[in-house]
């Protein structure tokens, strides 16, 4: 089904076209969200998420990009809300058990997580690279994810962001620069 056709069909609100539309970007719109979110069912509820959203708001989509960019850059901000979000929980958290009587922390610890894509001899440099990439600042860590991990081009990228193709390049570069320094002192710490 050509593009146009597709986005017309889902306009008037044809459930084979947005079957079709789930066929097609399921796997890309979850993988994005394994990438960013590193939890499996938070990748799960946040991509069903995303479906709900793109047929709710596909009469705004204008046309402007690609109906895959469009997709990307609904993926990376619903990731991104839930990211922001999840912070806020955490920190008001913090306060909440800093002046409570048990004094316990409410921090969750995504330390485990392995990507389903990682074969399992590869598990332990995996969960170091997950955690090297959810310490870069979120604009770097969305670049990284979408070009390493769902090999999406410098041109959707920027699109995608919402940013120039040398922002994209930029914060590629800086994304490897930050990478190798937290791993250089993880394998300092840690490989001795």
């Amino acid at each position: 089904m050509e593009e146009k056709e597709l986005i017309l069909r889902l306009r008037k609100n044809d459930q084979i076209a947005f079957s079709f539309l789930v066929d097609l970007f399921s796997k890309k719109v979850y993988n994005t969200c394994i990438g960013m979110l590193q939890n499996l069912e938070d990748a799960q509820d946040i991509s069903q998420e995303i479906f709900i959203t793109i047929h709710l708001n596909i009469n705004e989509f204008k046309e402007e990009s690609s109906l895959s960019t469009w997709i990307y850059r609904i993926s990376v901000n619903k990731c991104l809300e839930f990211i922001r979000k999840k912070n806020r929980k955490k920190r008001s958290g913090i306060f909440r058990s800093i002046f409570s009587s048990d004094g316990e922390k409410a921090i969750e610890n995504h330390s485990d997580f392995m990507h389903p894509g990682i074969q399992l001899e590869n598990k332990e440099r995996s969960i170091i690279l997950f955690r090297a990439i959810a310490l870069l600042p979120e604009q770097q860590q969305t670049a990284y994810v979408l070009h390493k991990l769902e090999q999406v081009s410098y041109n959707e990228i920027a699109d995608v962001m919402q940013v120039s193709l040398s922002a994209v390049e930029s914060l590629l570069f800086r994304a490897k620069q930050n990478l190798k320094k937290h791993l250089a002192t993880y394998y300092e710490e840690n490989e001795k």
